[in-house]
């Protein structure tokens, strides 16, 4: 499934606060709870097959993805969503789980 980047209005770097951390990475919830980031067995699968990649660590991947200066970041409820060149990651916001993640067309 390849989504559309100009189906979402909402995408926007996020800057709580106001707050940056020395290297310039914006802080938020999900940046500070980085190493809480996770996901299933059946999501490593899902992210895999959705995203095109062949690693054996999706969530290293989705580590780096997130960390990366230019990721784009908006919560939404109860969820994070997060933009980064040509992926779309969805991570719960309260247990940090990597629900799903998707190639999009920039």
């Amino acid at each position: 499934m390849v989504l559309n980047m100009s189906q979402f209005d909402f995408v926007f770097p996020v800057n709580h606060n106001g707050k940056y951390a020395q290297d310039g990475i914006r802080m938020n919830d999900l940046i500070k709870n980085i190493d809480k980031l996770h996901t299933t067995e059946m999501g490593v699968e899902r992210i895999k097959r959705n995203c095109q990649i062949e690693t054996d660590d999706v969530v290293q991947w989705s580590r780096g993805q997130i960390l990366d200066k230019n990721a784009k970041i908006e919560r939404i409820g109860k969820n994070w969503y997060i933009f980064t060149g040509h992926y779309k990651i969805t991570v719960n916001a309260y247990s940090y789980t990597i629900i799903t993640a998707h190639r999009v067309e920039a």
